[in-house]
């Protein structure tokens, strides 16, 4: 019989692997009890592990840096046609 994925959502996750991290139960009863793969639930532990700096850290990632500039290119553009408006419309 083929099983189907399951899609999880975030806090799903984040809850799996919060409570991975926290140490009360092993991987294998958290697995059972989330009837989730063990490899997974330690996947989404050590992803969890390694994103943890970011929240309290000033590193930005390229993806981020990228969108920013991406806004700042958009904000420009909007206020040269704001002025452009402004002075053929008058105010």
């Amino acid at each position: 019989m083929k099983q189907s994925r399951r899609k999880h959502n975030p806090s799903f996750k984040a809850k799996v692997a919060l409570e991975a991290l926290n140490g009360d139960e092993t991987v294998a009863q958290l697995a059972s009890r989330f009837e989730v793969h063990p490899s997974q639930i330690r996947a989404w532990r050590k992803a969890l592990a390694d994103g943890a700096a970011r929240v309290f850290g000033d590193e930005h990632t390229s993806e981020d840096e990228g969108l920013l500039a991406k806004l700042y290119q958009q904000i420009g553009q909007l206020k040269v046609d704001r002025d452009f408006l402004e002075t053929r419309f008058g105010r």
